[in-house]
């Protein structure tokens, strides 16, 4: 169980989005799990319909507040945060004892910023990206390995995944235009540390934001509480 030293500061802080990335950087560093960013995204359907999976948070940007991932637009959460821009995130360090829920609107990241991100990006990753209409169906395996390999030549680079593409080696593969980031900007945030005997320490944060005319938001000041477990 986590030690006394982990619970939530009491008063609690100002700003939960300076210690959810602190958090981040403790996974990081302990690297008790494979992927110490993995985090289960919800979207739903402008009716209601709500669905789930992991993806990898990228950055925590405490000021002005909000968190940033990566995705094929044309999936099947781009359709969704296309027709009802808004999303829910949790990232839960079992070996931590914490756990960390952010919801609020979804705006698009920069495209420069989206560039700088894939191109950092392995390229066989890059071919990947360009070859796969995620979410869409497909009859076989057989015809995705297909389309990796119609795109590796379309850009000159071996196939992902044979002997020729182990070797060191980087080749100019353009972002797609249906590829990039988003930004979940956190309109609530709720931080949880597990407690002997099932007396856990929770509290949430909330406050308002205002959309401006570029999409992105202007935040107001957080409202701190504490949460009985």
């Amino acid at each position: 169980m986590a030690d006394i030293s982990e619970f939530l500061p009491d008063p609690l802080p100002a700003d939960p989005l300076a210690l959810t990335q602190r958090w981040l950087e403790d996974a990081w560093a302990r690297r008790a799990q494979p992927n110490p960013n993995a985090m289960v995204l919800a979207t739903s359907t402008p009716d209601g319909k709500p669905s789930a999976r992991v993806v990898l948070c990228k950055e925590i940007v405490p000021q002005p507040g909000y968190l940033v991932f990566f995705t094929n637009y044309l999936s099947m959460k781009g359709k969704q945060l296309k027709d009802n821009a808004r999303a829910a995130a949790v990232m839960h360090w079992d070996a931590m004892h914490r756990q960390v829920r952010i919801d609020g609107p979804i705006s698009f990241a920069p495209a420069a910023e989206n560039d700088r991100y894939f191109a950092s990006r392995s390229w066989p990753k890059r071919i990947a990206a360009w070859a796969s209409e995620q979410s869409q169906p497909v009859a076989s395996r057989e015809l995705l390995l297909k389309s990796v390999a119609e795109t590796a030549a379309r850009f000159g680079t071996p196939v992902p995944g044979s002997p020729q593409a182990e070797e060191p080696s980087d080749f100019d593969v353009p972002r797609p235009p249906h590829w990039g980031g988003y930004r979940l900007w956190a309109e609530s945030v709720e931080l949880w540390v597990e407690g002997d005997a099932r007396v856990h320490d929770r509290a949430r944060w909330v406050r308002q934001l205002t959309r401006q005319t570029d999409g992105s938001f202007k935040p107001g000041a957080w409202s701190a509480t504490r949460l009985q477990p």
